[in-house]
Order: structure tokens, then C-alpha cells, then sequence
């Protein structure tokens, strides 16, 4: 029976090369990822090592730049006591914070969250172990800097030249002492590294003096266990001391959790690939089995058992699905090589390192491969085990029976209507409801792929009218071959309907959040600019200061970060200018005044107030940020604003308690509105600083909207190998079942009917079923996104369903000319069949 599989697979290669072609894309889906995240953790996890090699011990504090020095991280005296132990060979403060690099045209280099600075600690030797100089060496005074040599590179940047650099504060520029390498992690993310001089770089992050983490080396002979219970009765409260290897296992760890959540995401679109391939590869086997009808009956009637041809049928989908798997797991190391290339074309450098090829990575591909192809030819080996040995006296395939069709469909219906129960009951629950909906969903999707072929006739019937009308007698044989074998086009168009369903859900989802979040923007900002700080620190009080002294601006308002304790609970607050606050952020008071605010009381967000039992004219407990306690009165209430805390405070009176106020944003209202000319002007004031953001309301909707879109396209992409396994679906189906009507297909030509018709009629079947297909997906689709859209609707305001009729419009679209392209290799090779050959054949 194993010969006879073989035989089999090398007789029917070409109709096979599909279903290889599907679990190949799966495999190859499945061992990247695999390969991928493995080789990414490895280089990671080996870079991390080689950072803590020499480091027998680290010291890690957590300073607050607003409380006393006790507070400040590792002094210069408790750093010389480690430096003085027996079994130290060396130990290095260091700190370290945000610092932003201008390129030549004053635009910041890098990506804003991975811009550091630090402070360079040179040896008796005077060098720092950390760095390896290629051009010239470390800062030695106030006025120097060193770069990293990507940083160097992209700004073009010698030794000797001026560069100007942000911290959180006014730019100021320094001279470039030198150029150096680096493994930091974070220069390897798509930012830079600025070492300063130490006594700058104190001064900058913490205060003088002061050091917020100090490494340590060991001495020949002390162990690194014995080098940490000697260091821990120096440190000062709060500090935490781990060995090197602790370190870097830790930090292996976090980058292992880090890149599991990757992993999942490409592993779940890899099983969505999958299972679409499921019913290219279910589709060929039934048909392989249906054309083999009278070869598998004498196979019975010369002795072969139901359990022989079962057995032979599995063999030859497992040697397709091992080949595949093969050919699928090559095609995986490129794509593993290619989306690590990939993302140091975007900017994120990665580790050298190999590739790594796990024997999980292996294993899974080949298991993948291999059981989702054997599953798939289950059924259509079942199927080929019950044919009597009197089917071979006839050449009539087996059809299915009423009763079996009457059992598939109630099956499907119930199903079905179980999955959408599931659905509605989930989008009532509200945000509580998501994974009823995912269940709801996967059965609903069962459901329709079990009726689909009950459905595939009266929707396919709307559309005969139109086509025949059309395109004549080519058009009418179109639209019955269609419904001729309805599991057969079930199959197909359910490949189709699954990738449409999934993306259209997530366009229906995520133009809905889209308009929301534009329309948010819209309703609540009235300034005409906001500044942020690159990385999310914290914006300088001069920047505030400069602002507010630039000719035209008309209104100015930070929200200051405040920590306050209202009633013994922590409320988050804001601090902003009274007076400026209602005319930059759309500010709507339900009782009180908001002039309040300069009078020294708080504005308490309605739903805040009511939760809080906080009204006008409450007098409430309230302990800041510094400890020190006081009384606040309710000025106001207002509406709540999702650009707003639930509580304001005049950033005055937030600045008398903390030394330096967490400033998150500055918003900007200007004489005439946006313009060239008023952005100059404020860019200006601020020094040309290439670390602060700004935005007018357009880049502000930009930002919020293009991350929607930005993961649209993500999806639209992962989801795209699904679709393409879908078109192979209806190439195999067609390719398939013009072999199978070679003998009709040549009585019509013998009757008349011309090569470019015979052509038409393929095409259009292919178009009918690609677009039957489609509009199951679309309606699918479109109800899953609603669906889902009820459980955030109450955490999105102004959330409203949006139809994207232009992208659902493209998706039909394509899906018509997936079918064209689909029947290009089919309608030509039906249109080439001898006639007189063809009505010969069996």
C-alpha cells in the first residue's frame, strides 16, 4: 500500500503541487517565527552576558531628584568604601539619563525613548571598560562629548566638531572628543549614547557628587557571592545589589518575555494560514479520491480491506506534508534572515549572532506539516474507504446522499446559530464580554463553513441572471458549474471567506476607533500647538517660560504632572495656568467657575466628583508630593476630557510643592491660528531644541490615527498569507475540475463553442465563486466588528459604527480579480484541449 501511495503521489504531482504549495506557506510561516524569536533571544541574551562579563557585582538605586540627598543614589564616599574592599578590583558610578543628539539640520537622531546620556568614568589607565574608542577619546571636561559611532555616522559627525545636545533642559553644544563602540542595548534599538564628563553628567541627572548605579569587578580569587555579602552593609537604604550573573539572567529573562508576545502574534496568524490550508488540501484530496473512484473500487474488489485504502490515501498526504514541511522549513530560515534584516532596515540594529535552528523549531515545522496534512485527507480518505468494489462496474463517482447533506446542515445551522448566540450575548456584556465573542466567532465560523455549501446556491443564483446576460451562453455555464458540486465550491470559497472575514473585521474595528479618536481630537483641543518632550521626560519650566514670551501667542497652558492625596486616596491631577487652560483644551464647567482655579481651588471631573462625593464648595484634606498637608475647596466641576486628569490645580501652586514639576505637555493658542511663520517663532524660542516635539492639531490626529493604521497594515500584511493560500484554493479547484470536464469541456467544443469562450466560462466560475467567497467573508466580517466594537465602545467617547464602504468596495474588487488571475493557467489549458482527445477521455 506504501508503493501504491508513492505512485499515486508521483502519478497526480501536478495536481498536488497546490496542496504543497499551502502547507509549505504554513510551515514556512511557522519555522520563521520559530527561528526568528530564537535567534533574536539568543543574540539579546549573548549580548546582555558580554555587557555583564566582568561585573561581579551591580548596584542599582532608584533616586528622587525631589527629596533630600539621602534620597540621591550612591555618594562618592560610600562608592570609595567598595572601592577600598579586599576583593575589589574596580568599581565605576555611573549615571545616566535622557540626552538628545541634533543631526546638521537641527532634527533629533534617533527615536526619542532610547536616547541616553551617561557619564564617562575613565581607570588609572584612563580608559572606561565599557567603551572602546575608534577615533580619538573620552570627554575630559565640561565642554566635551563623546558619541557612539552610529550616532557619529548619521549626523556626519567628526572629532573636533560641534554638536549640539538636548537634555532636559536649553541645548547646549559641546565639543566631539571621540567616537566609540558599544553593545548597549539601547543604541542597538535605534538610539544614541552621549558620554559626558562625570561631574556633567552628575550635575544633569542627579546631583553632584552622586552616582545612581556603580559596577563592580572582582579580584583574582573572590567570588562573586562573597564580593556582594560585603558590599551590601555599605549601601545606603534602597539601593539593590545583585552578582553578574544574577544581572544578565534577569535581563535574559525580561528579553525572553519580551519577545514572547511577538512570538504569539506570529504563531497565531501562522495557525490562521493553516487553517485556511486545510481546505485547499481537503478540496484536492476529495477530488483526487472522486477521479479515483474506479481504481480505489478494483483495489477493494482484488482484496484491499477499508482500512488498507484509508491507510494509502493518509500515506500519500503524508508524503506530501513531509515534503512540503521540507521545502517549507528552507523557505523559514530565509524568512527568519529576512525579518531580521528587515528590522535593522527600520532602524532597530540587532546583535550579531547565527541563526539559530532549535530542535523545537524543527520539530514543530515537520509536526505542523506533516498532521495538519494528514488531518485535512481524513475525511476524503474516510470517504475513499467506503467505496464498494461495485463502483468499479461504472464510471459514476459517488455523490452524497440526502440524508448526509440533511445531517451536514443541521449540524451547520446549529453550530451557526450557536456562534452568532455567542456573539450578541458577548457585545451586551460590554467590555466583560470579549472572549464570548472570540468563542461566538470561532463557532460561528464553523457554522458557515459547514452551510457554506447549502448557501453557495441561491447567492450564486442572484448573480446567473446578471452574468448570463451578460456574457451569453459562456456566462450561463459559468453559473452552473458554480453550483454543480456545491461542496466542492463550499470548500473554496470558505479558504477566501476566512481571510475576509478577518480583515474585514479589523478594517470595520479599526476605522471606527480611527474616526472616534479623530473626532476626540477634534472636539477637545482648541490649541493650535502641543509641545512634548522626545521619550516622554519631563518638559523644562524654561520652556514653559520661553512660550509664554513669544509675540502672538495668546494663550499657554502646561499639564503638570501632580501626585496628590485627596481624602487619604491618591487622585491624578493636573497642573495648569488658570484662565489659559478652557482656551487651549475644550474645558466644559457643570457647576462652579474655573476662575477658581487662580484663586487657589481645584476643578473636579463630573463622574470623579460624583464617585468621590466631592461638591462645590467642599473643603478637602489633601497631602502633596513633598508631605506637606492642607486644605483645598471644590472651585468647579466640569465634564471629563480625555485630554485632562481628574483634577486641576494651578500649576502654580503644584510648583511650590515639587522642586522640579513633572511637565508632560505644553499646549499653544496663537494669533491667527497655525502657521509657518508662528511654528518658526516658537521652535525659535525654545532654541531650535531638537528633543521637543511639535505638533499642530493635524500631526496630533496623525499620531493617534496613523497608530491605528499603522496596525491595520501590520495585520493586512500577516493576514495576507492567508489570502494568498485562499487563491491557491481556487487555482487547485479549477485546474482540478477542468481535468475532470475534459470530456464535456470537449463536446462543447465540438458543438461550437470557440476557445476564447471556453476561456470566459472558466474565468467567470472563478469570479462567481471568488466573490461568493468574499461577500460570506464581508458579512462575517462586518458583524464580528461590530460585535467587537460594543465592548470598547464605553471606553472610546464618541464611538460610532463606521462601515469603510470604500475598503469593503476594494476587498470585493480583489476577490474578482483573484478569480481572474486565479482561472489565467485553468481557462488556458481548457481552451488548448484537443476535442477529439478530450471527448475520448474518461
Amino acid at each position: 500500500m506504501f508503493r501504491t501511495a508513492l505512485r499515486n503521489v508521483l502519478a497526480h504531482k501536478a495536481r498536488l503541487l497546490m496542496t504543497v504549495l499551502a502547507v509549505m506557506l504554513g510551515v514556512a510561516f511557522v519555522s520563521g517565527t520559530l527561528v526568528f524569536t530564537d535567534t533574536l533571544s539568543n543574540a539579546y541574551g549573548n549580548q546582555s552576558a558580554k555587557s555583564y562579563k566582568n561585573v561581579a557585582v551591580a548596584v542599582t538605586t532608584y533616586p528622587d531628584r525631589e527629596n533630600s540627598k539621602k534620597d540621591q543614589g550612591i555618594d562618592t564616599r560610600t562608592l570609595e568604601k567598595i572601592q577600598a574592599l579586599d576583593g575589589v578590583a574596580s568599581a565605576t558610578g555611573r549615571v545616566s539619563g535622557f540626552a538628545g543628539v541634533a543631526d546638521p539640520d537641527g532634527k533629533l537622531i534617533g527615536n526619542g525613548w532610547s536616547n541616553t546620556g551617561a557619564n564617562f568614568e575613565p581607570g588609572k589607565n584612563g580608559k572606561d571598560a565599557a567603551y572602546d574608542f575608534v577615533d580619538g577619546s573620552g570627554p575630559a571636561k565640561a565642554g566635551e562629548i563623546a558619541l557612539d559611532q552610529a550616532t557619529a555616522d548619521k549626523g556626519e559627525y567628526k572629532t573636533g566638531d560641534t554638536v549640539r545636545v538636548a537634555t532636559n533642559g536649553p541645548v547646549k553644544e559641546y565639543t566631539l572628543s571621540g567616537v566609540f563602540t558599544t553593545e548597549d542595548g539601547q543604541v542597538n534599538a535605534g538610539g544614541s549614547l552621549v558620554l559626558f564628563d562625570t561631574p556633567v553628567a552628575q550635575r544633569l541627572y542627579l546631583a553632584p557628587g552622586y552616582f545612581k548605579d556603580v559596577t563592580i569587578t572582582a579580584a583574582s580569587g573572590t567570588s562573586e557571592q562573597r564580593l556582594l555579602d560585603e558590599v551590601k552593609p555599605l549601601l545606603p537604604e534602597g539601593a539593590e545589589a545583585q552578582t553578574g550573573k544574577e544581572l544578565a539572567d534577569d535581563q535574559a529573562k525580561v528579553i525572553e518575555e519580551s519577545l514572547s508576545a511577538l512570538n504569539q502574534v506570529l504563531l497565531a496568524f501562522a495557525a490562521i494560514a493553516l487553517f485556511v490550508g486545510v481546505f485547499l488540501i481537503s478540496n484536492t484530496f476529495t477530488m483526487l479520491v472522486a477521479q479515483r473512484t474506479r481504481e480505489l473500487a478494483l483495489m477493494r474488489a482484488v482484496g484491499a480491506s477499508r482500512r488498507q485504502v484509508k491507510r494509502s490515501v493518509l500515506l500519500e498526504a503524508m508524503v506530501v506534508g513531509a515534503l512540503a514541511s521540507v521545502v517549507g522549513f528552507a523557505l523559514g530560515l530565509g524568512l527568519a534572515t529576512g525579518l531580521r534584516a528587515a528590522m535593522s532596515a527600520f532602524g532597530a540594529k540587532t546583535p550579531a549572532g547565527p541563526l539559530i535552528v532549535s530542535p523545537t523549531a524543527v520539530a514543530a515545522a515537520f509536526a505542523v506539516g506533516v498532521l495538519v496534512t494528514m488531518l485535512a485527507a481524513w475525511l476524503p480518505a474516510r470517504r475513499a474507504a467506503k467505496i464498494p468494489p461495485v463502483a468499479a462496474m461504472n464510471s459514476v463517482h459517488a455523490v452524497a446522499t440526502t440524508k448526509s447533506l440533511v445531517v451536514r446542515n443541521s449540524i451547520g445551522g446549529f453550530i451557526a446559530l450557536l456562534g452568532a448566540a455567542g456573539i450578541l450575548g458577548g457585545a451586551a456584556a460590554g467590555k466583560d464580554g470579549r472572549m464570548l465573542i472570540g468563542a461566538g466567532a470561532f463557532l460561528a465560523l464553523i457554522g458557515i463553513i459547514v452551510l457554506i455549501p447549502l448557501l453557495s446556491r441561491p447567492v450564486i443564483a442572484l448573480v446567473r441572471p446578471l452574468i448570463s446576460k451578460l456574457f451569453g451562453v459562456s456566462g450561463t455555464l459559468a453559473g452552473q458549474n458554480a453550483v454543480r458540486n456545491p461542496r466542492r465550491t463550499g470548500a473554496t470559497a470558505s479558504a477566501l471567506a476566512i481571510g475576509l472575514t478577518l480583515v474585514t473585521g479589523l478594517s470595520v474595528l479599526g476605522v471606527t476607533m480611527g474616526r472616534a479618536v479623530d473626532k476626540m481630537t477634534t472636539d477637545n483641543i482648541k490649541a493650535d500647538y502641543m509641545f512634548t518632550m522626545a521619550g516622554g521626560d519631563s518638559l523644562d519650566k524654561s520652556a514653559l517660560s520661553a512660550l509664554e514670551k513669544v509675540p502672538g501667542v495668546s494663550a499657554v497652558s502646561p499639564q503638570t504632572a501632580a501626585d496628590l492625596m485627596l481624602k487619604g486616596d491618591y487622585t491624578s491631577a493636573s497642573g495648569v495656568t488658570p484662565g489659559d487652560i478652557e482656551r487651549v483644551i475644550n474645558v466644559t464647567p457643570v457647576a462652579g467657575s474655573l476662575d477658581s482655579l487662580g484663586e487657589g481651588r481645584i476643578a473636579v471631573a463630573e463622574d470623579t466628583a460624583k464617585s468621590r462625593g466631592f461638591k462645590v464648595g467642599d473643603s478637602v484634606p489633601v497631602e502633596f508630593a513633598d508631605g506637606k498637608k492642607s486644605k483645598l475647596t471644590v472651585g468647579a466641576t466640569y465634564k471629563g476630557n480625555e485630554f485632562l486628569s481628574p483634577v486641576l490645580i494651578d500649576q502654580k501652586t503644584v510648583a511650590e510643592h515639587e522642586a522640579k514639576p513633572y511637565i508632560r505637555e505644553i499646549w499653544v493658542k496663537t494669533d491667527g491660528g497655525a502657521s509657518a511663520a508662528n511654528e518658526k517663532a516658537l521652535v525659535d524660542a525654545l532654541g531650535q531644541n531638537p528633543a521637543i516635539s511639535v505638533m499642530d492639531q493635524q500631526d496630533i490626529r496623525n499620531q493617534f490615527g496613523g497608530m491605528i493604521n499603522t496596525m491595520l497594515n501590520i495585520m493586512y500584511g500577516l493576514l495576507g498569507m492567508a489570502l494568498l493560500i485562499a487563491v491557491l484554493g481556487v487555482i487547485n479547484t479549477l485546474a482540478m475540475s477542468v481535468f475532470e470536464r475534459q470530456q464535456e469541456i470537449g463536446m462543447l467544443r465540438a458543438i461550437g463553442l470557440d476557445r476564447r469562450k471556453v476561456k470566459t466560462m472558466i474565468r467567470l466560475e472563478a469570479v462567481v465563486i471568488s466573490l461568493f467567497g468574499a461577500v460570506v467573508g464581508v458579512g462575517l466580517g462586518t458583524f464580528l466588528g461590530w460585535a467587537i466594537g460594543q465592548t470598547v465602545k464605553d471606553s472610546v467617547p464618541g464611538y460610532a459604527l463606521v462601515l469603510p464602504w470604500d475598503r469593503i468596495g476594494i476587498f470585493l474588487l480583489l476577490a474578482a480579480v483573484v478569480g481572474v488571475l486565479a482561472a489565467m493557467w485553468p481557462a488556458r489549458s481548457a481552451a488548448k484541449l484537443n476535442m477529439l482527445d478530450a471527448i475520448k477521455a474518461e
